[in-house]
């Protein structure tokens, strides 16, 4: 049972969660830190920052919060070497940070649009850059990008969101293709419709008692019949982080409630 657990175990790891100010990457850093892990996080700004270091500190972890532009290649070189010396170098990256807008295709700006793929596709290759050459050094290492089930689904409003998310599943499996053999793990998590509170409008009961319509289509559409909840991802993310997946590598681990396994419901 003992070695069972330490295939589990970040005791000595570094991790940089990047927007891990809140919700998701906030979740994923909390596992990490009570796995044993040392952990670096960034956000946009240093207000958000800050709530973050208050956020972690009510939990008890002593994370350490940069500001940083995941999508400046210079900032975040800057901040890879800052962590490098505060903490060592960086064995475990999530690249967590991301953004939606949700705009009808034909009503998008190409500014608009440029915006989702910097983010959530280009800042992921960047920040990946500035932790493997150390990661290769080392001959080990572990990416895991937030993906989506954007990652293989298209839907109205969010051409941006899953181009860079099907994107970004294609990046994953060549960092993995590209670096498997310097014994760094390259993979993905595509959550399902997760609860946080940027998802709280649309899961608020309306004046007559009934759900939302966008909550009643998610709960229909997925098996478990419920939405998921930032608790359902830290398995997973442990997992990908752990020894437990040293032979896991260019895969995307969807954790959406079997949703993508699903047809939907047979009209009555």
């Amino acid at each position: 049972m003992k070695d069972f657990q330490n295939m589990f175990s970040l005791e000595g790891k570094i991790a940089w969660i990047t927007g891990a100010s809140y919700g998701i990457g906030f979740a994923i850093a909390n596992a990490y830190a009570k796995a044993g892990a040392k952990i670096a996080f960034n956000d946009i700004n240093q207000e958000l920052v800050d709530k973050g270091l208050a956020a972690y500190r009510e939990i008890g972890i002593d994370a350490m919060g940069y500001v940083c532009d995941v999508t400046d290649e210079t900032a975040v070189s800057e901040t890879a070497t800052r962590i490098v010396s505060d903490l060592g170098p960086v064995d475990i990256l999530v690249n967590n940070a991301g953004i939606i807008k949700r705009i009808p295709m034909h009503e998008m700006s190409a500014d608009e649009w440029r915006k989702v793929i910097d983010i959530d596709l280009t800042a992921p290759f960047i920040v990946a850059k500035a932790v493997l050459p150390s990661m290769i050094e080392r001959k080990c290492g572990k990416i895991i990008n937030i993906c989506s089930m954007m990652s293989e689904l298209g839907r109205e409003t969010v051409s941006a969101y899953a181009a860079a998310k099907g994107g970004l599943k294609m990046l994953t499996r060549n960092i993995c293709s590209e670096y498997g053999r310097y014994n760094i793990q390259c993979n993905g998590i595509g959550p399902g419709y997760i609860a946080t509170p940027q998802t709280a409008p649309l899961r608020v009961r309306q004046a007559d008692g009934t759900r939302h319509p966008f909550d009643s289509f998610i709960v229909a559409k997925t098996p478990a019949e419920r939405w998921g909840t930032t608790d359902d991802l830290v398995g997973p993310a442990l997992f990908l982080a752990s020894k437990a997946s040293d032979f896991v590598n260019g895969h995307v681990l969807y954790v959406d409630g079997g949703i993508l396994a699903y047809i939907g419901k047979q009209p009555t």
